[in-house]
Parts: structure tokens; sequence; C-alpha cells
């Protein structure tokens, strides 16, 4: 079986979804062929478009920001957690963390629920409990992915029920959060097989940032 790159990553695209409140994202022409001799985008957008990564300074102006992370922080071995089948807005609790968590080790949590990308059930998946969170920590994970619109509860419209738990807990040590991943399931049935995984969760340069946009890749070796 042959070594494969699979993208784990949604595209950048005019009016795609942002979390409730963040900036809308527009991605127009600004010069064209015709007119200029060459294709130029204009890009409006937030840090946390899309696939991105979440540094710590983004629940804490205390913590570290972006550029201050170390390059390691956003790629190694990923261990998959599989997290898919419940039910709207349910806590993903500590039993269903995989074996194999260690330092250095990306922990991807595969809720499913990327299916809904694009529709209002989007807004109401799974999450890591604090519980969770802090047994992740307590393992040494520093690196956490998720393909949700985020690693807590998202609350439902007009609702006021906003939680940062999980992220205080995973960002007060120090750990980085990707969110918006997708295509996880592929992932999953690659480690049941005992095909190793390494993930490339590498943001944007922005300097003092509280996140930005990745590319995610995951490479999928041989059993």
């Amino acid at each position: 079986m042959a070594a494969e790159l699979l993208d784990l990553s949604v595209p950048i695209t005019t009016g795609m979804p942002v979390y409730p409140g963040d900036p809308e994202v527009e991605a127009v022409p600004a010069l064209t062929v015709a007119d200029s001799g060459v294709n130029v985008l204009r890009l409006h957008m937030g840090s946390q478009t899309g696939t991105h990564v979440d540094a710590p300074f983004h629940i804490d102006d205390a913590l570290p920001r972006l550029d201050e992370l170390p390059l390691s922080r956003f790629t190694g071995p990923a261990v998959v957690m599989d997290a898919r089948g419940l039910a709207s807005r349910t806590p993903i609790t500590p039993d269903l963390l995989p074996d194999g968590l260690a330092p250095g080790v990306v922990l991807l949590i595969a809720t499913g629920w990327s299916s809904h990308w694009g529709t209002d059930d989007y807004l109401a998946h799974p999450y890591p409990s604090p519980e969770t969170a802090e047994a992740i920590v307590a393992a040494g994970v520093r690196t956490v992915g998720i393909d949700a619109l985020s690693a807590d509860r998202t609350p439902p419209p007009g609702s006021d029920d906003f939680s940062l738990a999980a992220h205080r807990v995973l960002c007060g040590a120090g750990a980085v959060i990707a969110e918006n991943l997708t295509g996880l399931g592929p992932l999953v049935a690659a480690q049941a097989e005992g095909r190793p995984i390494d993930v490339s969760l590498f943001p944007l340069p922005l300097t003092a940032a509280d996140g930005a946009p990745v590319r995610a890749i995951a490479h999928l070796g041989t059993p």
C-alpha cells in the first residue's frame, strides 16, 4: 500500500461559514489579466477563518502568541479519536480517548461533523468536555485538532450560553487547537489498519496573532 497525502482543509471562499460574530469572508478579484496583465485576489477574512489554529493568546492576553510558538507544535505523528455518532451538542468524554497519547503527538478528534459544513447543523457539533481536555493535557499532548467549528460548545442562535472551558484548559497548558478540519473519516480507517499517520498544521506567519488559517495535510504511511 503506497503512502499518500490527504488534505484535511476546507476551501476558503466568499461567504463561507464562520464562527458567529467573526468577520465574513470575501475573496474577489483585485486585479485581472484583462485589465492589469495579472490575476490577484483581494482577501477579507478573520484570523479564525476556515481550517485554522488557535494560539493560546486567542483566549488570554498573557498567553503565547502564534509567532511565539515552536514550529514543532504544528506537526507530528497523529492519533485519531473516534467520536463519531454522537448526538448534537454532546460533550465528548474521556472514555473515548485513544491509546498512544504522549508528548509530541497530535490528537485529531473525529466527530464526523464536517459532513454538516455549510448547514445550520454545523453549529450543533459535539465538543470535548473540560475533563477530556484535562486528560489530554495530562497525557502531554499539546496539539489538538477537531473536525468541528470549535473545541467548545457553540451556542445555539439567540443563546448567550458561551463557554471556553476546553479552550482554557488546552490553551492554558500552551496547546494549539486546530478547528474546522474535514475528512477525518479515512484517518480513522487508516489507524485501524495500522498505518502510521503524520499531520502538518502550519499556519500563516502572522505576527503577534491569536491564530491563522492552515493547510492541514495528513501523510499516511504503510503498515
